[in-house]
């Protein structure tokens, strides 16, 4: 198990004059008489790299809320880059899973007992005030319930998943169950923190070294002072391929915006079959593209998203990242909820998506029709409409820009004890 502390850093977002800067803070809680001092908060979102990044905004509006208080995140390795980079909390502590589950496969059930014992007795010693899990499966709320935190705010019925409920004495149910991952962490944090502010403009930005390391691998290309291209990604993670868009349908959509002289790059992480996937796109597309450098982690993600005037990618981690950033991004969404699975509402987005009888289903067709049928013209027509507004990130009225509209999570909310 890999514990690491990292320095607490100031909000990044503008417009925070009205922000509290007192180092004393309090939160009413439901059912008390009395404000609770919260001095240390743990916060569970273990895993899986898009519903990581869709929690930030209601982090960002924790340390708003809470300058003083010591913020602890509890994620696994995989996801702890993201939180990293991100520079939110006081201290990340990572959760043993790969290690717990090679003890359990390896049938040497002492050293799982042991190495749970230690993992938590060291979460109960940091004698957290209240814990929020974002998370809620069965895992995250046994995690809350072991920490020793006497408040633990989570999803109740309907929202919760294998009976997570159970393990919190804080819930919020939704008036509408059904919406986005962003509305329904905003919907939690509202019942921690009433009165709490919220991120409205982009927050998300690299740190000086990524976009150091980035322009030090454009300059071996004679690209170092290039921006406002369109960014497409055409990866997703090995457990989401369904939502993959075909390499020759990407190759048209490339050729499409190419013959209307806008610049096209295209994007991979650090996964050889990511950039395998790129590379066909690039060959289709014959030279009609720039092949971005390589991006090693969330960081150097951050400094290429920040160069872009357009990102397109199908249902994916780095087109919510992009939404944060405050890059226009294009949403390619065909097995997925578009409801639960919508951009951020605060950057500019729009959708190519054309709605069949079985979809959303989330069942892993190895052809899925809901992504074949989605023309080439429409993703190249929505990406012309975003790459010729100006980038904004001082928060003007983008509401144009975006396909349908939800309510705020202020007016879905309900809390119960």
């Amino acid at each position: 198990m890999i514990e690491r502390t990292i320095e607490s850093m100031t909000p990044k977002a503008s417009g925070s004059d009205s922000i509290a800067t007192t180092a004393t803070t309090t939160v009413s809680v439901e059912g008390s008489h009395s404000e609770q001092r919260v001095e240390r908060v743990l916060i569970i979102r273990l895993g899986a790299l898009g519903d990581v990044i869709r929690t930030l905004p209601a982090v960002q509006g924790l340390r708003w809320s809470y300058p003083g208080a010591h913020l602890t995140w509890l994620v696994e390795p995989g996801a702890a880059g993201v939180v990293d980079a991100a520079g939110l909390v006081d201290e990340i502590m990572l959760f043993p899973r790969t290690s717990l589950v090679r003890s359990i496969r390896s049938k040497h059930p002492v050293l799982f007992l042991r190495e749970l014992r230690d993992f938590i007795r060291r979460l109960r010693d940091r004698r957290f005030d209240l814990t929020i899990d974002f998370h809620g499966i069965l895992k995250s709320g046994m995690l809350a319930r072991l920490s020793g935190a006497p408040i633990r705010y989570g999803y109740g019925p309907g929202l919760a998943r294998e009976f997570s409920e159970v393990f919190v004495n804080r819930s919020v149910r939704l008036v509408e169950p059904k919406t986005s991952r962003y509305e329904r962490n905003s919907a939690l944090v509202r019942i921690v923190a009433p009165e709490i502010q919220l991120p409205d403009q982009p927050f998300l930005t690299a740190s000086s070294l990524a976009e150091a390391r980035l322009v030090t691998r454009l300059r071996s290309s004679g690209c170092e002072n290039e921006r406002s291209f369109v960014l497409i990604h055409p990866g997703t993670s090995e457990k989401a391929l369904h939502k993959r868009y075909a390499t020759r349908a990407w190759a048209e959509v490339v050729k499409r915006l190419a013959g209307d002289g806008i610049p096209v790059w295209i994007s991979a992480g650090s996964s050889p079959r990511e950039r395998a996937l790129a590379d066909e796109v690039v060959e289709q597309a014959e030279g009609t593209l720039v092949l971005a450098p390589e991006t090693g982690g969330f960081d150097d993600l951050l400094a290429l998203l920040a160069r872009a005037s357009v990102f397109v990618s199908a249902d994916s981690g780095p087109l919510h990242a992009a939404s944060l950033v405050g890059v226009p991004v294009v949403q390619l969404l065909g097995p997925t909820d578009p409801i639960q699975n919508a951009p951020w509402a605060h950057s500019p987005w729009l959708r190519a998506h054309v709605p069949l009888p079985c979809s959303p289903c989330r069942r892993g067709c190895p052809d899925p029709a809901c992504m074949r049928v989605i023309p080439p013209a429409l993703v190249a027509r929505k990406i012309s409409q975003l790459h010729g507004i100006s980038h904004d990130r001082s928060g003007g009225d983008q509401t144009s820009y975006r396909d349908e509209s939800r309510p705020e999570s202020a007016d879905l909310l309900r809390t119960s004890r």
